[in-house]
């Protein structure tokens, strides 16, 4: 009877003891798609050590589902207000819309020290940090993207980079003296031209043939040198 009474006793206490896991709530339900497809974009992006904080902010009459519920994404265009429609299972159930704010940060390229405009960027003016760039939608991820791009305005040390700062440094310009090479079957041939155009590498410019007088339509390949735009490229 002892014994009885003391496995009653032991029983209770045990239940006691055992965890309780709670059911997620819709606003976590909400978290978790929103970080989800942060996640996507940051990858889609090629953001590196990508961080988000998120703030749900749920509707006025806030959805009282007991499990999970049916998440959909509406609009994650501005991180700083991803919409997300919210219905509980069941036929007939209401569909609410939360907002979800999102504060993203990243390791991106920062200005080590200020660039006058028109400036080619070297190593020197580079470095990489962990920034909050959530107002800014194009940084610039590797250093190596930036070095040997020219500034299109006076920029300050401390500031992100960003992509549309930067543009490809003209090679050739207008009236410049070029060089035209066309390699035909492991055999080089140059001639002179002059540039009617400017251009960046890779960029399509005409040029007249210094001896034919023929103008004819060329690639940028460097400073100063032009190929014909039909020749396959070669890595540098």
């Amino acid at each position: 009877m002892i014994l009885r009474a003391a496995c009653l006793l032991v029983l209770p206490l045990a239940l006691a003891a055992a965890p309780v896991f709670a059911a997620p709530t819709v606003a976590s339900q909400v978290e978790e798609a929103a970080r989800a497809q942060l996640e996507k974009q940051a990858a889609a992006s090629n953001l590196r050590d990508a961080r988000f904080e998120l703030t749900v902010v749920p509707p006025r009459v806030a959805a009282t589902c007991s499990g999970p519920v049916e998440v959909e994404t509406v609009d994650t265009r501005q991180p700083t207000r991803m919409r997300f429609a919210v219905r509980c299972p069941g036929a007939g159930a209401s569909r609410l819309e939360y907002i979800v704010r999102a504060r993203i940060s990243a390791s991106v390229v920062v200005l080590a020290a200020p660039v006058a405009a028109n400036e080619i960027l070297t190593d020197t003016h580079v470095t990489v940090e962990q920034r909050e760039i959530t107002s800014i939608p194009d940084p610039v991820i590797d250093p190596n993207d930036a070095v040997g791009q020219t500034s299109r305005r006076m920029l300050r040390a401390g500031d992100v980079l960003r992509n549309n700062s930067l543009s490809a440094p003209v090679l050739v310009k207008r009236g410049d003296a070029v060089v035209m090479v066309a390699r035909i079957e492991g055999i080089e041939v140059s001639t002179a031209g002059e540039a009617l155009d400017a251009g960046a590498r890779g960029a399509t410019v005409r040029v007249r043939n210094s001896t034919s007088g023929q103008t004819v339509r060329m690639r940028v390949t460097g400073a100063g040198t032009v190929e014909p735009v039909d020749m396959p490229r070669v890595s540098r």
